[in-house]
């Protein structure tokens, strides 16, 4: 029987979604989804592992070893305005301590031989990429993009608006090649898709994993909270119409990169496109002004 690359969480546990490399079957990346109440805490030691936590929604403070950051985060949800992430490098001994409203967050981290001083992105030192056209139009949030100062993990976020497609044409980061002039032109990387869904209780998304030979070719009904692994192959989605569709990217593997090759018998649909879906982008950085906003009255 195959594994099923479908994650489900577990809604009673404050920490309702875990990966490792051994529930994984892969080689680099651990992930976990966290949910506290208020006053709540989250300790965790990187031990040898650089590390990422973005807020989902509501606030937290981190207190560790390599610093203090108070009251992160500035969305009720991801459907209500633009990231905060914190990267800490190896050795950090952390305590993540919920607001007032309560915290959602993700942590995702890798093994790393370099130490990198931990560095806080903020909402409005995110990169917004508009991509693709029509209705595969996407709005991707970059946290660590590539030449991010860390050795080994990507961290982006993505929006497709209900009815669109994304991450297609269906792509791939597999296999290592690097052109004669020593351009990266893809990077072998194991990536996790977190999910969320506007209007949960009925909303969902599609993700087909798949790769050249077959040996995998998974089709997935995602809701909200779920995750897929995607170990190699390419791996489109598809959200329901009506319903726009949330998925945190995690990535690790040889490059810090996101060097990726399309599935060639769909790439000539990108000739095809005329102009961006006017939903996007979904969320803005005016929508986190108007939380604090909010929040402080």
């Amino acid at each position: 029987m195959k594994r099923s690359l479908l994650v489900s969480p577990t809604p009673e546990k404050k920490e309702y979604i875990k990966v490792t490399p051994e529930t994984a079957h892969w080689e680099h990346l651990h992930f976990s989804a966290v949910r506290l109440e208020p006053g709540q805490e989250w300790e965790f030691d990187t031990a040898g592992f650089e590390l990422a936590l973005v807020v989902l929604g509501g606030t937290c403070d981190v207190t560790s070893n390599a610093g203090t950051w108070r009251a992160l985060g500035s969305r009720a949800d991801v459907f209500s305005g633009l990231p905060t992430a914190l990267y800490l490098s190896r050795y950090t001994r952390l305590t993540v301590t919920a607001g007032n409203e309560g915290v959602d967050f993700a942590a995702g981290w890798a093994a790393a031989t370099q130490d990198f001083p931990p560095r806080l992105v903020r909402p409005e030192d995110i990169e917004i990429e508009l991509r693709g056209g029509d209705n595969v139009s996407r709005q991707i949030n970059k946290m660590l993009p590539p030449g991010f100062p860390c050795q080994r993990l990507a961290v982006v976020e993505v929006y497709t608006p209900g009815g669109n497609w994304s991450s297609y044409p269906p792509h791939k980061h597999d296999q290592r090649r690097v052109a004669a002039d020593g351009t990266l032109l893809e990077a072998d990387l194991e990536e996790i898709y977190f999910y969320k869904i506007a209007m949960p209780e009925t909303g969902f998304a599609y993700q087909r994993i798949y790769n050249d030979s077959r040996s995998i070719d998974q089709l997935m009904l995602v809701r909200n909270d779920h995750l897929v692994l995607s170990p190699e192959g390419y791996h489109p989605v598809v959200a329901a119409p009506g319903f726009d569709c949330y998925y945190l990217n995690f990535l690790a593997g040889s490059d810090q990169s996101l060097a990726s090759t399309d599935d060639p018998r769909y790439s000539w649909v990108k000739d095809t496109w005329k102009g961006l879906d006017p939903r996007v982008p979904l969320v803005t950085l005016e929508m986190n002004k108007k939380y604090l906003k909010r929040s402080l009255k």
